[in-house]
């Protein structure tokens, strides 16, 4: 499998004043395609800044980034965003649905800023091909303040999914989710995940990185470990047993 990410000796330094602030200190990493990485680390850790670096949001201030095979330090300003629309699929903590416009309409919405639009008949197809992913086909009318917060969140990794990027990069995607909802929106990237979906996640979480194949540790900038997931948590099962806790609480009480 080939690198969808590559890293080589990234830095990011950024200023305050004349004062240097060291966010990213040479780090090299890669990240093949069909790989599902957790990224981790102490607020400061410098983490926020990998992802927004992968993101294309942000751009090293030494080393090089590969995305896919492509060196993003060469592109133009209008390069790098036609780049991210087409490689990247986002998925935020908050959400960020459109509050007047229906799931259908949220999902469709990349795909009116691609260079090569898609209109029309396809458009509506690929669109609810991604509600379909995500289990959501069936609300695809409902406006996000008639969806519960999980559902919502099924919507904005549905928009992530409907340009078919090659990476889907997700931050904090439970943050705002309690522990029911929060597997199975882990059970969501799972699934997509066994369908060769290349997945980056930040989290501050660890249990919800052991749902990953891979942890990457970072701290003060530099990565200090980066190792596979022995005890991988399957989400079917955390869910099966989240509802046998909670049958024995309800016959203690």
């Amino acid at each position: 499998m080939h690198a969808v990410v590559k890293l080589e000796d990234f830095r990011k330094t950024y200023y305050a004043g004349e004062v240097e602030v060291p966010a990213v200190r040479g780090v090299s990493l890669e990240i093949r395609q069909g790989e599902f990485v957790a990224i981790m680390g102490a607020s400061g850790s410098g983490k926020s800044t990998m992802m927004n670096t992968i993101g294309c949001l942000d751009r090293p201030t030494h080393g090089r980034y590969f995305l896919d095979g492509v060196d993003v330090g060469e592109l133009e300003r209008d390069e790098l965003a036609d780049l991210r629309n087409e490689k990247i699929g986002f998925v935020f903590q908050g959400f960020n649905l459109l509050s007047r416009t229906s799931a259908l309409e949220n999902v469709e919405l990349p795909m009116l800023y691609a260079r090569r639009g898609v209109r029309g008949r396809e458009q509506l197809e690929r669109a609810m091909q991604a509600l379909d992913l995500v289990g959501l086909s069936d609300r695809a009318d409902h406006h996000p303040n008639q969806l519960s917060g999980g559902q919502q969140q099924r919507v904005a990794i549905a928009r992530a999914l409907v340009n078919q990027p090659k990476l889907l990069l997700a931050d904090e995607p439970t943050g705002n989710l309690d522990s029911r909802t929060s597997i199975e929106i882990m059970g969501v990237f799972q699934n997509l995940n066994d369908q060769a979906m290349t997945i980056v996640m930040v989290t501050h979480e660890l249990d919800i990185a052991r749902y990953a194949k891979r942890n990457v540790i970072m701290r003060d900038g530099r990565i200090v470990n980066d190792l596979p997931v022995t005890e991988r948590l399957a989400a079917g099962h955390e869910l099966q047993r989240l509802e046998r806790e909670q049958k024995d609480v309800q016959l203690v009480s």
